[in-house]
């Protein structure tokens, strides 16, 4: 290649300013701060239909373990005599969940009340901030039997 072809291909190769990048950043920036916070709540939508999801599980194996033994689990006893057996239980026919029990989308432990406060027994997930109470994503998610 001459010289001169080099020097021509330079001078028509154009990069970006300075300023055409300062937009395109400022144009990602935007679209960042209207997208993420919708992809988060779509994430803590999805955590509450979970943990619902897990409690209807639950409340279907506490059901059954009662058609079985005759009275729900002891609050001792817990979810935990969904898997194995307590001690001085007659009629257990379980276990009464596939794997262990699970824990909450917010890798927390269910509650399990007996008697529970508007019914026999309730399962109880403490949400997204895991206290008592709350509203929206922080509400305790509550399902009684």
């Amino acid at each position: 290649m001459n010289p001169s072809a080099i020097k021509m291909r330079l001078r028509s190769a154009k990069g970006f300013t300075l300023l055409e990048l300062l937009v395109v950043l400022l144009i990602i920036a935007l679209l960042a701060g209207y997208v993420g916070p919708k992809v988060l709540s779509y994430s803590d939508r999805a955590k509450v239909q979970a943990a619902h999801a897990q409690m209807k599980t639950l409340g279907d194996a506490l059901i059954q373990y009662r058609l079985d033994t005759g009275s729900y689990p002891s609050k001792q006893d817990g979810l935990q005599s969904l898997v194995t057996q307590p001690t001085g239980v007659v009629g257990w026919h379980g276990p009464y969940l596939a794997k262990s029990v699970p824990v909450d989308p917010w890798n927390r432990a269910y509650e399990y009340n007996i008697p529970g406060r508007e019914s026999e027994v309730e399962i109880v997930s403490l949400g997204r901030d895991g206290q008592t109470g709350g509203t929206g994503n922080d509400a305790d998610i509550v399902i009684g039997l």
